[in-house]
């Protein structure tokens, strides 16, 4: 992709000849028309403020610490509270805020509060990088913040999410299916089509930073499969770089295979195998915004198939993730095909096999 295209994500040509589109939430200012915001579920609600002071971040009154398992660094307050947690070899950082309700009533009861705010920084976190000068302008910019995050951006496409369009009528949020019916589809055989990526949704040609152009597929439009809702929400939203294919360019790979098997972030669960017996013993190291990997399906043989973002907890304590399933028919936090747990033994706990950071 050229810089030109990733300084200006917005350009989109609905010609034969496409400039690369690129855009995260911060390019993308299109107020929701009224009778779409009227129809919107209450999918994100600041109810309050901790105390993120600015004294908080006075010399003085903040400690730097080091732990291992992964290799990472906090940032503490005057009361010892961690204000922010920042992984080695990933981009990803969670940043205390606001707290905010996520919620899905479409699926499911539970719900999600949290005063974790999930965001990509603009290089990857190495020991001492809070010395350097992007961290520092970085963390003054977002720390506190109410620009949307990872979190905010990922349920905008549950069910009844309304729609977002930027300046040149592209959708490029709302409620989001997983993909058309299987023609074929029967009792033993999937009864909607994988392989719907970020294009597919938007309807729209998008060429790669290699240079190569996938075009979206008509019956596919505002459709994204599990691995293509995390490049949407990580990739064609937060602008982390995608790969056109699982072996094709540079960045984040197509599946959740080439995902959980490629160099990109930190394995915080590493992989072991894909049997029941290689389930992770202990997933207490799961932070915020981790990517989660699972084997479902044994026709997919050696490879897994299915991928999550890690939300943190729900009202009730289990441990939630948000992921596009066929079942629910798009993104979800909810129940159906297996609740969204990955503590206890149900069914996406017991197929869990690795976890990493980006």
């Amino acid at each position: 992709m050229s810089a030109k295209t990733k300084r200006r994500p917005r350009q989109v040509l609905h010609a034969v000849t496409v400039t690369a589109l690129l855009a995260g939430s911060a390019y993308l200012t299109v107020e929701l028309r009224k009778d779409e915001q009227a129809k919107a579920p209450a999918v994100q609600a600041v109810t309050d403020n901790p105390a993120l002071r600015s004294s908080n971040l006075k010399s003085g009154e903040q400690r730097w610490e080091r732990l291992r398992n992964p290799d990472r660094t906090l940032l503490r307050g005057a009361d010892g509270e961690v204000l922010a947690t920042f992984t080695d070899g990933a981009r990803t950082a969670t940043l205390t805020g606001p707290s905010r309700t996520f919620t899905e009533p479409s699926t499911t009861t539970t719900k999600v509060v949290t005063e974790d705010w999930v965001r990509l920084m603009p290089y990857q976190w190495k020991k001492g990088a809070e010395n350097e000068k992007w961290f520092k302008d970085w963390f003054k910019e977002f720390f506190g913040s109410e620009e949307d995050d990872l979190f905010a951006t990922a349920f905008q496409y549950i069910a009844e999410a309304p729609v977002k369009k930027d300046d040149e009528g592209v959708p490029y949020a709302g409620d989001a299916n997983f993909g058309p019916l299987n023609p074929n589809g029967s009792e033993g055989n999937d009864l909607r089509l994988e392989e719907s990526d970020f294009y597919d949704y938007l309807g729209i040609p998008y060429t790669f930073r290699n240079g190569m152009t996938m075009q979206p597929r008509t019956e596919r439009a505002r459709s994204m499969d599990c691995s293509g809702y995390i490049r949407t929400v990580f990739g064609y939203r937060a602008r982390y770089p995608l790969m056109a294919t699982d072996k094709s360019g540079d960045g984040l790979p197509r599946t959740a295979n080439g995902m959980a098997r490629s160099n990109r972030g930190t394995d915080v669960i590493e992989l072991k195998g894909i049997t029941s017996a290689d389930r992770p013993k202990n997933i207490d190291v799961l932070q915020p915004g981790d990517l989660v990997f699972f084997k479902l399906d044994q026709r997919t043989k050696e490879r897994l198939d299915h991928v999550g973002m890690y939300v943190g907890h729900d009202s009730e304590g289990h441990k939630i993730f948000i992921s596009s399933r066929e079942e629910a028919n798009g993104p979800t936090i909810g129940d159906k095909g297996g609740t969204s747990r990955l503590d206890g033994n149900g069914y996406y706990a017991a197929t869990l096999r690795s976890a990493k950071r980006l």
